[in-house]
């Protein structure tokens, strides 16, 4: 059985107030063509459909578009709600959609109720496991605390258990919005961590023959069975190098990974990270190549110049961000301070805050511990009101 594997199509976002939807629509007529031309078995969509909990229309109805278009087709899709998604807006209609063979799993507490297809060779059973936010769903699954790794194991407990009453060499495919251990993460993920912790094991989708995972929007292999499809377009700089695609994943008779291939998505524009003096940026033939990509410029003069934005946009016509960074500023007062904070979670940040502001002496254990516990009660609260609302 063959499956197309994609996630974090994060609808109504835009590149630095560059609007995507127009490059987000090109992707969907790509995806659609993908299906079609590799005659592709089921379509497996792992959450953050879009970008945020309440959509632009534009959004929606590039959405509803999609939907129709796969379900023309005949091919079943597999769609589940991600961090960024309202999981109630995306659900509202999924016993009719899934008539049409568009089946939307929002509700944690129906992961266990499996999308079953067969082939040749007999049933696979298609497990979509939504974004928990543990806090939300701890009492749901009996949780041990509330941690992500405690949440997602024993969803899987549930997702196994029923797996186990299934005709035997039923083969199984799980799809999950989760930070799975030894994932590289990029600057245009919205952090998930509870407790300071973030990362779940890939042993938590231990006895699945496949694990279509979404969040993380660099493509990546875990392992043989867990990957990540990562976004159909860049959203930030930080992606720069990455390759887009989405994963063509081949299920053999015994539930091996018979192929696995991966299929480019259109890219709309190339990036470019630029550093250096003005001048240089302007004046080196090596940059002829990134005449036409949206660029970062970061430049190092140790006075800035002037107008430096019209300068730059004189050569690089599609510069979105400018940034300063002057040669020995580094040494003299440390990296910028777009620099310290690349990399470093909300708990690090707000604990140097406190570090600075009190002239020295980071916090102490219970004042990390008052910290966490405030990142915490905020981002539950957020869910709590998007799913109240």
């Amino acid at each position: 059985m063959k499956f197309l594997h994609t996630s974090d199509w994060h609808l109504g976002r835009a590149f630095h107030r560059v609007n995507l939807l127009g490059a987000q629509a090109a992707f969907v007529d790509h995806l659609v063509e993908t299906v079609r031309t590799h005659e592709v078995d089921a379509v497996l969509v792992a959450g953050d459909v879009y970008d945020r909990a309440v959509p632009p229309l534009p959004a929606v109805e590039l959405y509803d578009r999609a939907l129709h278009r796969l379900a023309e087709l005949g091919v079943p899709t597999v769609m589940i709600s991600g961090n960024h998604d309202s999981a109630r807006r995306l659900g509202v209609g999924a016993g009719l959609i899934g008539r049409a063979g568009i089946h939307l799993r929002t509700d944690p507490a129906g992961c266990a109720d499996p999308v079953v297809l067969a082939d040749v060779h007999g049933d696979v059973a298609l497990y979509g496991l939504p974004y928990l936010e543990p806090a939300l769903v701890k009492d749901e699954f009996a949780a041990r605390k509330v941690s992500h790794e405690a949440v997602l194991g024993a969803a899987m407990d549930r997702i196994r258990a029923d797996l186990a009453t299934r005709p035997a060499g039923t083969r199984s495919v799980v799809l999950a919005h989760a930070f799975v251990t030894g994932g590289q993460a990029s600057d245009s993920e919205r952090d998930i961590s509870v407790g300071g912790v973030e990362a779940v094991p890939a042993s938590v989708f231990d006895g699945v023959d496949y694990t279509a995972l979404g969040h993380l929007h660099g493509c990546q292999t875990i392992n043989e069975r867990v990957r990540y499809s990562g976004s159909p377009l860049a959203y930030s700089f930080s992606e720069a190098d990455h390759r887009k695609t989405m994963w063509l994943i081949e299920l053999g008779a015994q539930g091996e990974i018979a192929a696995a291939e991966r299929i480019d998505t259109p890219v709309p524009r190339a990036l470019a990270r630029l550093r250096g003096r003005i001048d240089d940026l302007l004046d080196d033939p090596a940059h002829a190549v990134h005449e036409d990509a949206w660029v970062e410029a970061t430049l190092t003069d140790p006075v800035r110049p002037e107008d430096p934005m019209a300068r730059l946009a004189a050569r690089f016509p599609h510069t979105l961000t400018l940034a300063f960074d002057p040669e020995g500023r580094q040494e003299e007062t440390g990296a910028s301070y777009a620099q310290r904070l690349r990399g470093r979670t909300d708990q690090q940040i707000a604990e140097d805050f406190v570090a600075h502001v009190r002239g020295g002496g980071h916090p102490d254990e219970a004042e990390r511990a008052v910290l966490q516990g405030a990142f915490d009660d905020v981002r539950a609260d957020d869910s709590r009101r998007e799913t109240h609302r």
